[in-house]
């Protein structure tokens, strides 16, 4: 009789950011308030209980995708922004590099938006408010380096500027969300970019 080879053993964080990876693969298709433990464990072929003995509850493995976003997301807005040649360009940047996350993962705005639209304030949804505050100051720094150099209004509303940024993704994200595809999301931010580029170079 043969013997089947013992799965290997993997350390805690390898596990944990496997558990998290699953989670963001399994939000492109599933709605993230539907996604359970038994749908994780399924998937990497675990039990349940050795989910849990990695995180010790469905919470802690939210909080850790939020982590994930943070790192894959965040920190490479904030790479493309500091490398850019000019502030305009660096929102530019942004933007775009925004909209090909999104379509390269399209379960991650589902995830924010199922977290954001529950009434009780979570540490998720703590953690998900943090880091679009994050967002928000990056920015309103490369509109204010912008404005010093004369490629925007002067006195532009900065903090309106940045609504309007971030509403105009969260719209793309939205109109994507609803034709089931991310297929046209970068062709659309490219059009949708050149408007808000118009609307902060005019003067107020």
């Amino acid at each position: 009789m043969s013997l089947q080879p013992a799965r290997t053993r993997l350390s805690t964080e390898t596990r944990q950011a496997e558990i998290v990876d699953t989670v963001v693969d399994l939000s492109d298709t599933l709605g993230p308030g539907t996604i359970t433990t038994v749908d994780i464990a399924r998937t990497l072929g675990l039990t349940q209980g050795a989910v849990f003995k990695h995180f010790p509850t469905k919470d802690a493995i939210w909080l850790a995708v939020m982590g994930w976003v943070e790192s894959h997301l965040l920190s490479s807005l904030d790479t493309v922004a500091t490398s850019a040649p000019t502030p305009l360009e660096g929102l530019r940047a942004v933007f775009m590099k925004h909209a090909r996350f999104v379509a390269k993962h399209p379960g991650v705005p589902r995830l924010l938006f199922n977290e954001l639209q529950k009434p009780q304030d979570t540490p998720v949804k703590r953690r998900a408010r943090s880091m679009q505050e994050s967002y928000r100051k990056l920015l309103v720094r490369l509109l204010a380096e912008a404005e010093k150099r004369g490629e925007v209004a002067v006195g532009l509303d900065r903090e309106g500027a940045a609504t309007l940024f971030l509403g105009a993704l969260q719209g793309l994200m939205l109109q994507a969300m609803l034709a089931g595809s991310t297929a046209k999301l970068e062709a659309e931010a490219r059009r949708v970019f050149a408007l808000y580029l118009n609307a902060i170079r005019e003067a107020s």
